[in-house]
């Protein structure tokens, strides 16, 4: 093994996290675990690695390493998205490939969470009973029958989807192809956006921060919409108009959002702030980009990153490859 490929782990691994890529490549390449060495020893390891598996490229690594890295094939990051990359600093000849549909399943229970809650309008249900209010006749919805529009039909799509459909909700795909495998009522584009915007009950964001999908929903997008829908935003925040959805949901009280993803994320320690009172509205769910976070999701995600190495080790075809054209 002392000759074989070398694989470099730049993300915080503990005991179990380095266990866990030793036994997915065991047999394949030796592992080089780099965090917390001095920044002489990191470039020194990347530039003899043939493989870099890390999240946060940018605070693992020092400027400069990956264009000091002759012998670098391919990048792959346990992170599902893979608009935070600094393309300016990956040398084009790099594969690079996100930890696609890592997190699905725990996202998919968050949005069914998120989506119950609205549908039954519990948070302004329980704001009015604070207030000495009993709605017990105020009109909430259901989601049998409703129209669920997923924007994003890879893994946390599909995952939603499955959950949705238990619930008797009718599905709408909108990917890239306009074709799946999966039982639904609809698969279109983005081509067809305006139509199935006017047809969600409920709106799913799964979509990837591209070129092509910022910005994507702004006012024009969200006045084609149902008074009554539901969107759930588990994405990336710029994918909607920050604005422009806080002024809808405070003009049309019974429309409302479940956000996970925000336009401005603070650091370790630092405060949250939004740009505009979100919190003030009773027709939001806020969460703190945590709907992939639950008990071993982290776990789950190590291991699928550290098998689409070893696919790229043994010649094989690896998931979520990166064009970096989409995000440049």
């Amino acid at each position: 093994m002392a000759s074989g490929p070398l694989v470099a782990v730049s993300y915080p691994a503990d005991d179990e996290f380095a266990q866990i890529n030793t036994r997915v490549l065991d047999g394949l390449a030796r592992i080089a675990f780099l965090y917390g060495r001095p920044d002489d020893e990191v470039r020194e390891v990347v530039g003899r690695a043939d493989v870099l598996l890390g999240w946060h490229l940018g605070e693992e690594l020092p400027a400069g390493a990956l264009q000091d890295s002759a012998r670098l094939r391919f990048v792959q990051l346990l992170s599902a998205g893979a608009d935070s990359v600094d393309y300016a600093a990956l040398p084009e000849r790099l594969m690079l490939a996100s930890n696609v549909g890592a997190y699905a399943q725990p996202m998919a229970e968050y949005v069914m969470a998120v989506t119950l809650a609205l549908a039954r309008r519990l948070p302004q249900r329980h704001a009015e009973m604070a207030r000495g209010e009993f709605g017990m006749w105020k009109p909430v919805l259901t989601l049998d029958d409703a129209v669920c529009v997923v924007l994003g039909f890879g893994g946390i799509g599909r995952a939603t989807a499955h959950l949705m459909r238990a619930f008797g909700a009718r599905i709408h795909a909108v990917n890239t192809s306009g074709h799946t495998s999966e039982p639904v009522e609809f698969a279109g584009t983005l081509a067809d956006l305006d139509q199935e915007l006017a047809a969600a009950d409920v709106l799913v964001i799964a979509l990837p921060l591209t070129r092509a999908t910022r910005g994507l929903i702004g006012a024009r997008e969200l006045a084609l919409m149902k008074l009554t829908a539901i969107l759930v935003n588990v994405g990336r925040a710029a994918i909607v108009d920050e604005r422009a959805l806080y002024e809808h949901l405070r003009d049309q009280p019974q429309f409302c959002a479940g956000l996970d993803a925000w336009w401005q994320e603070p650091g370790p320690g630092a405060k949250f702030s939004t740009g505009y009172p979100f919190f003030d509205l009773p027709n939001l769910i806020g969460s703190p980009h945590n709907s992939g976070v639950t008990d071993g999701a982290l776990q789950v995600g190590a291991v699928k990153a550290a098998e689409n190495v070893r696919r790229f080790l043994r010649g094989e075809a690896v998931t979520g490859v990166v064009h970096r054209e989409d995000y440049l």
